[in-house]
């Protein structure tokens, strides 16, 4: 902690000037991604802000002789409320001296500054500081030899065998039987889930199809309907496991009671050329395996490449030096919360489902998973930001049409996004840039 402070210190004591035939600009570093301007403004400036104001006020003023928004700045002058002058004058020459003062200095603010007025002689004189977060300076690291390798699994004839099982299941025949449940049976049936003998939310279902030996349910529901036959009506007793999603049940011991309905036994087709010709436009089955291959290795691929991107950006950003604006943390914070509710939601699940199972409190979430993921995702941006100008990545009008195209076939009819807009259409732009800069990484590290 000692060392970081001395750091701080020294970065304070970093000052630049700049300076304009009578504005004056001062910059102080006080971290890597925090700057404070102090700017002072003489009397030309003043007088500039003052006619400016004088034009505003004119819209509102009401003098005898004029119609409302039509008085002459110089009577203007002479019936406006001197307090309300100076402050118009004042808020004029604090908005275009720190625009001015930020573009002048190429520094990119992320957030409004913080303005804090340090002397105001009316027409005379105006001293005040600008204080924000800012863009920060970030030095790549060697991007060219990242030592990242990408390895692509290999498909076996498991893995192909493991798909035709599948594909058979889904033309196999279903016969009802008079016969006690079995692995590999489907079962209908209703049931409803008690804990201390009332039922809780999500344990009970009519006429429910379930694969025995799929493990879709908790430990020992499936298999406690093993053995029993169609009309059967049969109680089971089980503890939910202590990891489970949801506190309340989270090694809870409950009660199903089960209406078992019909059994049916899943009774496979044989593999030939004629279930083949079923499954596609194949006629034998060595082409229907072949196109499994085929499809596996293509999405092997797919996954070898995706991780090979992650870990590319991964190593480049820890080559590289990247500060990491607080601001931008605390923006990729509120975005993973919003995804994280969001897809827990898909499920039927909350947050503090999520909270219990994990057995962190928010704020220890906030501070622990949530921060490394914002972290991470801020830096991502910041390094291939840099990567695309040192690179000279940039995108075309027509790239950008194309892609655009693209989200409004994928998401168009069932998003009410107006693709159209400026701002979603620089998202995109930004999305965009962002993939080229990551597949230029990508072909440099090949």
């Amino acid at each position: 902690m000692g060392l970081f402070l001395q750091m701080a210190t020294v970065a304070i004591l970093l000052f630049f000037w700049y300076s304009s035939p009578s504005m004056k600009t001062s910059v102080k570093h006080l971290s890597d991604t925090k700057v404070e301007l102090t700017i002072v403004l003489g009397e030309k400036e003043l007088k500039d802000a003052e006619q400016v104001a004088l034009t505003k006020l004119a819209k509102t003023v009401k003098v005898p002789g004029f119609r409302k928004g039509k008085v002459p700045v110089a009577v203007v002058a002479k019936h406006v409320d001197p307090n309300a002058l100076m402050q118009q004058t004042l808020d004029d020459a604090l908005s275009k001296a720190v625009s001015e003062a930020f573009t002048s200095e190429d520094i990119q603010a992320l957030d409004r500054p913080q303005v804090e007025v340090k002397k105001f002689v009316p027409g005379k004189e105006l001293e005040f500081t600008a204080e924000t977060d800012v863009l920060p300076k970030v030095t790549l690291g060697d991007y060219k030899k990242l030592g990242v390798k990408k390895t692509v699994g290999k498909v076996t004839v498991k893995d192909v065998d493991e798909i035709i099982e599948r594909m058979r299941k889904g033309f196999a025949e279903r016969k009802d039987v008079d016969r006690a449940a079995k692995d590999g049976d489907e079962a209908v049936l209703d049931f409803t889930g008690k804990k201390d003998g009332v039922a809780f939310d999500g344990g009970n279902a009519t006429d429910y199809t379930l694969a025995l030996g799929s493990n879709q349910f908790i430990p020992g529901f499936e298999e406690a309907i093993v053995g029993h036959k169609a009309g059967e009506a049969f109680d089971v007793p089980l503890t939910f496991p202590k990891e489970y999603h949801s506190a309340e049940l989270a090694g809870a011991k409950v009660v199903f009671e089960i209406t078992l309905k019909t059994v049916k036994e899943i009774v496979l087709p044989e593999l030939n050329d004629e279930l083949a010709a079923k499954a596609g436009p194949f006629t034998t089955v060595a082409e229907l395996k072949a196109d499994i291959k085929r499809e596996l290795e293509a999405g092997r691929e797919r996954e070898a490449l995706d991780k090979f991107k992650d870990e590319l950006v991964g190593k480049l950003i820890e080559v590289s030096t990247v500060p990491v604006p607080e601001i931008l943390v605390d923006d990729q914070r509120k975005s993973i919360e919003q995804d994280m509710t969001q897809n827990l939601a898909y499920q039927g699940l909350t947050l503090d489902n999520y909270l219990g199972n994990k057995k962190l409190t928010y704020e220890e979430w906030l501070a622990t998973e949530v921060k490394e993921a914002a972290e991470n995702r801020v830096k991502a941006g910041l390094v291939l930001a840099e990567l695309s100008k040192v690179e000279k990545v940039t995108a075309t009008d027509e790239e950008l049409a194309e892609k655009i195209r693209q989200y409004q076939e994928q998401y168009g009819n069932r998003s009410k996004q107006d693709f159209t807009t400026p701002e979603l259409q620089r998202d995109i732009a930004n999305r965009l840039l962002t993939d080229k800069t990551i597949d230029r990484l990508v072909e440099i590290n090949a």
